[in-house]
Order: C-alpha cells, then sequence, then structure tokens
C-alpha cells in the first residue's frame, strides 16, 4: 500500500487506528478454544467488529511463532482474511547481516504480503536495506519504544549530546525517502515524540502504547500530527481483551469506535477532513 493510498484510508474512515493483534491462548474467551484455529477465530471476530473503524492490522509475530507451524498458519490465514483495504503490519522485529535480512524480505512481503514490517537497526544499513526494495511496502524501523526498558540504550548520548535514537533516525532517512520508511514512536515518549516529528516532518510514526500501556491519544496526536496525519496508532490489549466473554467481539468494537471518534474530533479540529 502506497503513501497516497493510507492516506487516502485515514480520510475516509475518520481514523489512523490500527488494532494489534497480540492473540494469546490464554486469554482468549474460553468456548473458542474448541474450534479447529481458536486463534484464527478470535482474530476473525475481531475484524469483523473493527474493520469498518480502523485502518490498519498489526498482527504480533511471537504470539504466532511460539505455537510452531500452526501458530504461522494461523498468521497467515489472518492476512488472508484481512485483505487489501486495511494496511498490514507484520510486527516481527527482523534485522540481520544482509542474505538473511532478504530471506525475511521474501517471507513477510512476498509469501505473506504485509504492507509494513517492524525492523530492528542495531546492525546497520546492509541488515535494513534488503527491506527496502519492493515498492508500496515499508520499512518500520524501531526509533523509540514505548517500553520502560528502552531508555537502556535508546537514550544513551553520544560525546555530543545526542540520544541515540535521534542518531538512528537521521541515519536511517539517508536510506529511504517517506514513501518507504516509518518510524516506531512509543506512545509514552510524547515530549520525545514533538521533537522527532521536527527532525522528521514529514515522516509516518507507528506509534504504540495507546490504551494498556497508558499512552494518551490526545498528546500523543498533538505532539506527532502532520498536514498528511503522519501516524498510525496501535492499541491491542485494551481492544481485543475488552471482554473474555462471548461478547468480547462487541466489546472490541465498542473500545474501537471510542478511540475512532477520538481520532475523527482530532482531525476535525486539525482541518485534515
Amino acid at each position: 500500500m502506497d503513501r497516497k493510498r493510507l492516506i487516502h484510508l485515514i480520510k475516509e474512515r475518520q481514523s489512523y487506528l490500527s488494532v494489534g493483534l497480540d492473540t494469546d491462548k490464554d486469554r482468549i474467551p474460553t468456548f473458542l478454544l474448541d474450534k479447529e484455529d481458536p486463534i484464527f477465530e478470535f482474530n476473525k471476530a475481531i475484524i469483523d467488529a473493527t474493520r469498518d473503524v480502523c485502518v490498519a492490522y498489526k498482527p504480533n509475530l511471537a504470539f504466532y511463532e511460539c505455537y510452531g507451524a500452526e501458530g504461522w498458519k494461523s498468521f497467515e490465514k489472518t492476512v488472508e482474511y484481512i485483505g487489501k483495504d486495511h494496511f498490514i503490519i507484520a510486527d516481527a522485529k527482523r534485522g540481520d547481516i544482509g542474505n538473511t535480512s532478504t530471506r525475511y524480505a521474501k517471507a513477510f512481503f512476498e509469501n505473506i504480503a504485509a504492507d509494513g514490517l517492524t525492523v530492528a537497526p542495531y546492525m546497520g544499513e546492509d541488515s535494513v536495506k534488503p527491506f527496502l526494495l519492493q515498492d508500496g511496502q515499508w520499512v518500520i524501523l524501531l526509533a523509540l519504544t514505548s517500553n520502560p526498558g528502552s531508555a537502556d540504550f535508546q537514550n544513551i548520548k553520544s560525546d555530543g549530546g545526542e540520544p541515540l535514537y535521534v542518531s538512528v533516525i537521521k541515519k536511517a532517512i539517508q536510506w529511504a525517502s517517506d514513501e518507504q520508511l516509518m518510524f516506531v514512536v512509543g506512545a509514552t515518549h510524547p515530549e520525545q515524540l514533538a521533537e522527532i516529528r521536527k527532525l522528521v516532518p514529514n515522516y509516518f510514526f507507528l506509534i504504540p502504547g495507546v490504551g494498556a500501556q497508558g499512552g494518551d491519544l490526545r498528546s500523543v496526536s498533538k505532539s506527532a500530527i502532520n498536514a498528511d496525519i503522519g501516524m498510525i496508532v496501535n492499541s491491542s490489549r485494551s481492544i481485543i481483551y475488552a471482554s473474555d466473554g462471548e461478547d468480547f467481539a462487541a466489546k472490541a468494537r465498542q473500545k474501537a469506535i471510542e478511540l475512532q471518534s477520538e481520532m475523527a474530533h482530532i482531525l476535525k479540529d486539525n482541518s485534515i477532513i
């Protein structure tokens, strides 16, 4: 999905919401466990309930790969069921030497046909470049993540006082334009988010951490928004685990609509729609 199409979907649905599919068998409603593929059945119900109020889905690969081949089948079926009218983010956090990254790129961009893949930048340019060879498919580079431990390395300052995450962003924009590259910036860092927006005014951000991790949608949006919206905000647990009963899909829809409605107001307040 290219940038123009993504922006169109955001405006059309008045939403920049991504629903994170961190589907844990230990947390899904127990009545689904009798199904042939409980993970897919849960995902299918969540997708049906939220399809019209979000622009993206973000399956977290750890929740599929832990079940081996069967988990990978659930992931493939989920991506196929989502279809082409949503931005599909494979949250796999890949990144390795060039020939290995080339194979990861083939797995997620050719075989799975995801629109975006989260990539770790630690190994440098040659570990990222293989993911940038497909038109309309995006590298979503880890910059400043929402977990508490992000400060262990991402905030380390160089002799000139520049945090490592800033150095990563400055280097990465030499590799790809805002048509192919996004940055992961956690919702729990609104002050740094505003600084990063000044550094890369036209790039899209994937912003996790709204909801269960404590990120505030309005604060995040104020810091990150640009003329083209410029962000996809992900919420996972607070949506998909809004209920563990037979009403789980309806409750998920309710939570998604709450976020989408707030997003619509923000878009209107900023004269984007």
